[in-house]
């Protein structure tokens, strides 16, 4: 068990990281629909490239991001009982939730994506208009990582809950601060 905790570790640490670095990216973001204002309506200027790279930051947040989110629990959840149930209900749920739910519906995307992925590596995938962002694959690439941060994020959810069960751990799962 010690060796699947510090498994659980890892991957906490992993997500963690990478869910700070990107989170940058928002900040980024601003920056990019600034600029793409102020070239608009100040100086009468459009640039495809600037516009598509607020779909492609964009894209990374939500993509790179959501092991984090699920790590620091800030998913959407429809609550009907989580919030007030005991540790060990939580517990149940998260173990199950993942097993039944996370797991098969992110190697159910995995699979799914890894053609479409591979097809748009193999021409080289770009953008539709010349003067656009040439690296569509990169982007499409951003699905297989969603996949295995969230699948392995899925994985310390359930080692935790596993732990929890067993009297190892206390659940300290709770809702994300709303802000």
């Amino acid at each position: 068990m010690k060796a699947l905790t510090g498994l659980a570790k890892i991957i906490d640490a992993i997500n963690d990281h990478i869910g700070r670095v990107v989170a940058w990216g928002t900040l980024l973001l601003v920056l990019i629909q600034f600029v793409v204002v102020l070239l608009r309506y100040i100086f009468g200027i459009s640039s495809i490239f600037v516009q598509e790279s607020l779909i492609y930051v964009f894209a990374s947040l939500f993509m790179l991001g959501a092991g984090y989110t699920l790590l620091h629990n800030g998913h959407v959840r429809v609550d009907l009982f989580y919030r007030s149930a005991a540790p060990r209900t939580k517990a149940w749920v998260d173990l199950l939730g993942v097993i039944f739910l996370l797991i098969p519906v992110c190697i159910t995307a995995w699979i799914t994506g890894w053609p479409y992925v591979v097809a748009s590596w193999a021409v080289g995938e770009g953008s539709r208009e010349t003067s656009g962002i040439q690296a569509i694959y990169l982007l499409k690439t951003e699905i297989l990582a969603f996949t295995v941060l969230v699948g392995l994020q899925g994985v310390a959810v359930a080692i935790h809950a596993a732990r929890a069960l067993m009297g190892l751990e206390v659940v300290t799962r709770e809702e994300a601060p709303r802000f």
